[in-house]
């Protein structure tokens, strides 16, 4: 049973006092007995029992954890782990006696989270030992839940696979996979897919980062982060637009602090609310949900209208700049405050401070993405930051905070249905590279397709999965609609228009869900038949390497083995192959043990063809060398000056150039021309060619430390090599590899496709990035808007700007029809905004993450947080007669959607403005939906989940869906 928050009053004085008595203090509050080391300070508060329930890093909710006990008769083992909620990557050091996790506390020689956890962290060591877990798995049969050995369950659930397969091709299922997985278990599900046939695989980046992806690879190259969570302390301005970290990565606020208070630097938050975030602000600025644009234009007007840009840099390493002009010239102050509501002298204010203090970085999360906009927003802020020549330096730079502890990991390793593993794409060439690599015939693979333009065409995407089970036949581009799916991992709470989503769940065939709970997907429709649980086990109960946001990796050591029946990603994959007949095919050049691949040798076949994004050189044994010499990384540069491990980067961040034997130090900071490549520098890439109408795409004049062209130069290939007269130098068995590799056109093997990594190691001898030194791009030509404008949400409270900033024209993208345009004329015909005139917009909170089923089923984090709740403003909560903490239906503007929360009068979103944590699930619509759980499977907390009123809206580039704006109403309940 879930306990109550305990009132303050009455027990104040009894927890001090208990307290105190376990940190041995005084009753002044000093040390009773001298000096506490830190891990006794720990023990003796009770830390390391792994379940400390505390809001961020608050002392205040600690508590012993009784069952955490240590027999001193039994020998006590400790293993280093990664903590499996947000991007930060923080060390758990877990200690396991008699293959029981006893306790747990945070490490101390991580460079990361130095000897912290925030709330979710400090109560992992639950996630194993929870009893809400899956026992077994299970099958629904006439809306009752049935227990299945395994052998029975893989044995039905891959006959009707086949059947769906045989009636509706090979896209008749839709996969969806995890930004919870290893690297290893999302390349294998990535790879499985390719061998299923399909490119419908994806997972949560769709719905957080895709857009990211798209904007920043658009820019300058590479779409990631470029600098990292440490290297904030040498920055001199923050600005963090769309992200709220003292929640949603708590460790993160770390060392942000640490360059505001120690660097003495500006942190400036933009956002429609008053964050957690937004409290340690120098400058706060509030914003209309969804104007984004027009404010970073406004910031840009006050540059260019002074001449603040940084003329040098924009010279030498920016294409495009003088049309960006053009389009910031109509953002003048007045009109940036009629639609966004930002003063300009507000803006101007920042505008100086990136221009003048810098370094300067912008920060942002899922507020700047999940927007119809999204990849025009992240190309703005690229935008920004290369006019004020704020990018390739330690300190400035794109920092961007990503959600789910591997969701940078698995888009890299290519669980997307856009791309092959590491961004290689859907042509011919690049399913030909992965053939190589993976020792398969690319005809067999091709076989396994439709047919080759199916082979080629980019899946269906998260965000849309069900219209592709909804629609007409004849208005999804493949064969047939979708009738199966299969889930590794991931919420069906997250996606927006969850009524429209239960309707697909109804019709589907077959829903396969395998997470260690069942989440939303499982209990939310009225399903009867056809759904299987499958007991996945945490990632504490398996091996393998997460890339954190700033891109470096870790590797993460299996705690315990799997409890229960469950059985980890790997094992999982492996038998249904079997039943699905190429696990020999799948698993030809990785170790299996059993039924057990080996992650490890998983890693080495990436290894063996990521030379594009340069995940080649961090094999397992360099990853395993970092973890076990954590202390010998600086916490600012990460590096390491001595031992093993010295000259590295913490975590090897990629690109990590060549094989693992050339031991590149991975790359801290990305395009950091002042450096040698040799040593973690960088230019910006050369992907979108030399010239375009006349005017060259390469740098001009400036290039990275050590290179031997002092200029800007293409992607290197073999013919570059000899042209340069530099082939000489390859080895013989480099030479030969590619030959085998270019077979009659050995000049065209590039950088990226040469297996031997011979190409790079020679480029990188003359000082050569080997993917080459060219501009970065203010111009996206091949996008919808080659340069960013502003364009009014699909639902908005102005519609009167609708005819000034109208959305795209509808248009087809990912097979399937975008109606975004149309959606929004009919919503300003009826006069939508008049009904439901409050804009509601959603985030995370420091308890929980993602779709919360795990974290609302820790009694430690649910105790802290055990309601649903939508923020309203007081002059809105006045003019509704409603009261803090009542009983409210919040209506949204589609579907007839409507959701019954308590209500949280305050300040914190201003007049017209209302907010919703999107954690929450198990009631839909004002039904409570408990008694569809297995029986003891329920999490301890649930709500309504705030994407049952989120609306329609996808960005063209992406299909990112619009879950940080649309309307609403709210009455009391």
């Amino acid at each position: 049973m879930l306990i109550k928050r305990r009132e303050v009053e009455g027990v104040a004085a009894v927890q001090k006092n208990r307290l105190q008595s376990a940190l041995g203090l005084s009753s002044s509050g000093e040390l009773a007995c001298g000096v506490l080391d830190r891990r006794s300070f720990l023990r003796r508060a009770g830390f390391t029992a792994g379940a400390v329930g505390m809001a961020g890093l608050a002392l205040g909710a600690v508590r012993r954890a009784e069952a955490a006990a240590i027999d001193p008769k039994l020998q006590v083992t400790t293993v280093k782990a990664v903590c499996t909620h947000c991007s930060v990557g923080c060390t758990v050091v877990a200690e396991v006696q008699n293959g029981v996790w006893v306790r747990q506390e945070p490490d101390f020689d991580s460079p990361i989270n130095r000897g912290s956890h925030c709330a979710k962290g400090a109560a992992v060591r639950e996630l194993v030992k929870g009893a809400r877990r899956l026992r077994s798995p299970m099958k629904l049969v006439d809306g009752a839940w049935q227990k299945l050995d395994w052998e029975t369950a893989l044995n039905e659930i891959s006959a009707k696979l086949l059947e769906i397969r045989a009636k509706s091709g090979p896209d008749g299922v839709f996969w969806l996979g995890s930004a919870k997985f290893s690297n290893e278990g999302a390349y294998l599900y990535r790879k499985f897919g390719a061998f299923w046939g399909t490119n419908s695989v994806d997972h949560q980046a769709r719905i957080c980062h895709s857009t990211t992806v798209a904007g920043v690879a658009n820019v300058w190259g590479y779409g990631a982060m470029t600098n990292s969570y440490n290297d904030l302390r040498n920055s001199k301005t923050m600005v963090i637009m769309g992200g709220n970290p003292a929640e949603a990565h708590p460790v993160s606020l770390q060392h942000i602090l640490s360059g505001k208070e120690l660097n003495r630097a500006n942190l400036v938050v933009i956002d429609p609310r008053f964050t957690r975030t937004a409290a340690h602000a120098t400058d706060y600025i509030r914003i209309r949900p969804g104007t984004d644009i027009p404010v970073i234009w406004g910031i840009l007007w006050h540059v260019f209208q002074n001449g603040w840009e940084d003329k040098d840099f924009i010279a030498q390493r920016v294409y495009g700049m003088d049309e960006v002009r053009k389009e910031v010239a109509k953002w003048t102050p007045d009109e940036v405050e009629r639609v966004s509501g930002a003063p300009g002298e507000q803006l101007k204010r920042v505008a100086e401070m990136m221009a003048k203090q810098r370094p300067a970085t912008m920060i942002w999360c899922m507020g700047a993405t999940q927007k119809t906009v999204g990849t025009a927003n992240v190309r703005a802020h690229c935008t920004l930051l290369l006019a004020t020549g704020n990018v390739g330096t330690f300190g400035a730079g794109a920092n961007i905070f990503r959600g789910h502890c591997n969701v940078q990991g698995a888009t890299d390793v290519g669980l997307d249905v856009t791309t092959l593993p590491f961004y290689y794409g859907l042509a011919e060439s690049a399913w030909r590279h992965w053939a190589r690599v993976w020792e398969v015939e690319y005809d067999w693979l091709l076989s396994r397709f439709e047919d080759k333009k199916m082979m080629e065409t980019p899946g269906i995407p998260t965000t849309r999965w069900f219209d592709a089970v909804l629609l007409p036949k004849d208005q999804v581009e493949q064969r047939d609609n979708v009738r199966g799916m299969v889930v590794f991992g991931h919420g069906g709470n997250t996606v927006t228009r969850m009524p429209e989503m239960v309707k697909g769940l109804e019709k589907l065939e077959l829903l396969v869900v395998a997470d260690p709970h069942p989440t939303t997907f499982a209990v939310v429709s009225e399903r009867r038949n056809g759904t299987y649980l499958l007991p996945v086990c945490t990632q504490f109960e398996t091996s393998g390497s997460r890339t954190a946001s700033n891109r470096s990796l870790q590797w993460s050591s299996q705690v315990v083995a799997p409890i229960w029946e469950s059985r980890d990603d790997y094992e999982v994959m492996y038998r249904l192959a079997e039943k699905l007949g190429f696990a020999d095919r799948l698993f030809k050049n990785i170790k299996v043990d059993g039924k057990h691949p080996s992650a490890e040798d998983i890693l080495r076949e990436m290894n063996r063809g990521a030379w594009s994004t340069g995940y080649t050189g961090q094999s397992p044994e360099r990853l395993k060398a970092h973890m076990a010499n954590q202390n010998l990384f600086d916490v600012v540069t990460l590096r390491a000056s001595e031992g093993p491990v010295k000259g590295d980067y913490y975590g090897l961040p990629w690109p990590c150039f060549g094989t693992p034997e050339m031991r590149h130090p991975g790359t801290h900071t990305l395009y950091n021309t002042n450096l040698h490549v040799k040593d973690g520098g960088g230019t910006f890439r050369a992907r979108f060619g030399v010239e375009r109408n006349g005017v060259t795409l390469l740098a001009e004049g400036s290039y990275s430390k050590g290179s031997e062209i002092k200029d800007g130069y293409p992607e290197v290939t073999m013919g570059m090599l000899k042209k340069l007269g530099w082939d000489g130098e390859l080895s013989e068995a480099e030479r030969a590899v590619i030959a085998r590799v270019g077979g009659a056109n050995i000049d065209a093997v590039s950088w990226a496709t040469d297996l031997s990594g011979g190409i790079q190691r020679v480029s990188m001898e003359h000082g050569l990035v080997p993917y080459g030194n060219a501009k970065a791009r203010a111009v996206a030509w091949n996008l919808p808007d080659p340069v960013p404008v502003h364009r009014e949400p699909i639902y908005t409270p102005r519609p009167d700007l609708v005819a000034k900033y109208p959305a795209l024209p509808d248009f087809r993208s990912f097979r399937l029809a975008n109606i975004g345009a149309t959606v929004q004329k009919r919503g300003v015909d009826l006069g939508v905004a008049k009904n439901f005139p409050i804009v509601l917009t959603s985030g995370r909170l420091v308890e929980y993450e993602g779709g919360g089923e795990e974290t609302r089923s820790n009694p430690w984090l649910a105790e802290l947080q055990q309601n649903m709740y939508v923020e309203i403003n007081p002059a809105d909560a006045a003019e509704r007669g409603i009261k803090d903490g009542a009983w409210v239906w919040v209506t949204g503007a589609e579907s007839g959607s409507r959701s019954k929360v308590k209500a949280w009068v305050t300040e914190r979103v201003g007049k017209g403005v209302a907010f919703m944590p999107f954690h929450f699930s198990g009631w839909f619509m004002g039904v409570d939906q408990r008694a569809k759980y297995p029986k003891g499977a329920d999490p301890i907390v649930l709500g309504e989940s705030a994407n049952t009123l989120t609306t329609y809206g996808y960005d063209p580039v992406t299909a990112m869906q619009e879950a940080k704006v649309t309307l609403c109403q709210i009455a009391a309940a």
